[in-house]
């Protein structure tokens, strides 16, 4: 029987996650290549022969989007497969018009196809967008676990934009471990907090052997917590769904991929940062979420901020420098940098745009709502330079970090510089406390 013809539509995450466990030993699908997108500088790799398997010994190339309607038609594609998050549907369906019109069918693979079972209790936390906040949800819900001498792997939403093979599994348990593995600093921002807290951490490529491989843990292992990322559905079936969701972007839980899917399959709705949105925006969430799931609960939560010098913001021209995927592709015009700024009383929050450097020019004229914040990109090497460089030469009195990493450790800033912290704090509806007690001890009765 001829074999289809498959694109897989992606950004170095879902993609390969889809590929390996639908596709990869199927031979009635012949994977004719990956695009990428949202990621800079992910194409022209390929997906190597190591993790292809044994039905691909030259490895499949992956190559940019843009090029998508010419490999459909250079391939003979019968199918594309889409395979990334946090975009709108009317840029899914954009894209799905360009693979129609080249001749494919558009295809969508869903939990049921695509999620594998542990053999241990698993907590997913996931979000409606990129920025709600979920990092932090993580953090409490393993600092409440870890209290009850429960060992916590955190297993991470993938981000592999090195070397693949070398990747495959990756276990973080220290911050050295963070060099070891040549992380981003996107990879830092999400793996340096659990670390500094005393738990294992796993990302790569290879799910089904990151999950094996964190089940059988030499350090132990009683609960994997799923900690989503770019708004995704988790990789593994959940025993307690939790997903966060952003009044700052009202509305969005039901206009973006697979944002929604995460709202309607959740068990617990956490509305984050109502201390910070305006009464009709927590509203409008809310409602949404009894429409769309109404038998989840909801936690409404605060994102409590902390300033570790705050004396540099008050009555001071300062910059401000963001999460890079939180104001790139979540669109959001707002961080906890700017909410700190705007309550100790900043004096100007700096224009960066006449300072910006390489790259940081690019990412300006893509993402323009962006505006007079700096995004932390820092994907590889050049990109960290040339962010070191936009804000040595933004001329201000401090800066504000309001990444979840302290960027004075990476690159070299030569202002002073105040670092925000953000955690979760519930204000209303029952606690994350009481809802992971009810969880572990309706675990613990199943198996007796």
């Amino acid at each position: 029987m001829k074999r289809k013809n498959v694109i897989i539509i992606g950004a170095a995450g879902r993609d390969f996650h889809n590929f390996n466990t639908y596709y990869r030993n199927d031979a009635n699908y012949n994977v004719v290549a990956f695009t990428a997108a949202q990621i800079p500088d992910i194409d022209g790799r390929e997906y190597p022969k190591e993790l292809a398997g044994d039905l691909y010994p030259e490895g499949i190339p992956i190559f940019a989007q843009g090029q998508l309607p010419d490999l459909i038609k250079k391939f003979k594609v019968d199918e594309c497969v889409f395979s990334f998050s946090d975009i709108s549907y009317q840029d899914v369906m954009g894209i799905g018009a360009i693979v129609n019109s080249a001749g494919a069918d558009f295809k969508l693979l869903g939990p049921n196809q695509t999620m594998l079972k542990s053999n241990k209790p698993v907590i997913s936390v996931t979000a409606v967008r990129t920025g709600t906040g979920k990092s932090q949800t993580s953090r409490k819900i393993i600092e409440t676990l870890m209290a009850q001498g429960l060992k916590v792997v955190a297993i991470r939403h993938p981000m592999p934009y090195g070397d693949l093979a070398a990747q495959r599994v990756q276990r973080f348990a220290t911050i050295e471990d963070l060099k070891k593995h040549h992380c981003t600093i996107e990879e830092m921002e999400e793996y340096e907090p659990h670390v500094s807290r005393g738990n294992i951490v796993y990302a790569g490529v290879d799910y089904e052997a990151i999950l094996t491989a964190a089940e059988n843990d030499p350090d132990g292992c009683d609960v994997i917590v799923w900690d989503g990322g770019n708004n995704d559905f988790s990789f593994y079936k959940p025993d307690l769904a939790i997903t966060v969701l952003d009044p700052h972007r009202p509305g969005h839980e039901l206009q973006y991929y697979p944002g929604e899917v995460c709202l309607r399959t959740t068990d617990v709705a956490i509305i984050n940062k109502v201390d910070s949105a305006t009464a009709e925006a927590i509203k409008i969430v809310e409602n949404n979420i009894k429409t769309a799931n109404p038998s989840s609960l909801i936690v409404k939560a605060e994102s409590t901020i902390t300033v570790d010098q705050p004396e540099l913001i008050k009555g001071k021209r300062v910059l401000i420098v963001e999460d890079g995927p939180t104001l790139t592709h979540g669109e959001m015009k707002i961080g906890a940098g700017t909410v700190a700024a705007q309550r100790l009383g900043a004096a100007e929050i700096v224009d960066p745009s006449p300072y910006l450097v390489g790259s940081l020019k690019e990412t300006f004229a893509k993402y323009p709502h962006i505006e007079n914040l700096v995004p932390a990109m820092g994907y590889g090497e050049k990109q960290l330079k040339d962010l070191e460089a936009t804000i040595n030469n933004t001329d201000c009195d401090a800066v504000i970090i309001g990444t979840p990493i302290d960027l004075s450790r990476v690159i070299k800033i030569n202002k002073p510089t105040a670092r925000i912290h953000y955690d979760l704090n519930e204000v209303d509806g029952p606690s994350l406390d009481n809802i992971l007690t009810n969880f572990l001890n309706k675990q613990q009765a199943e198996l007796v």
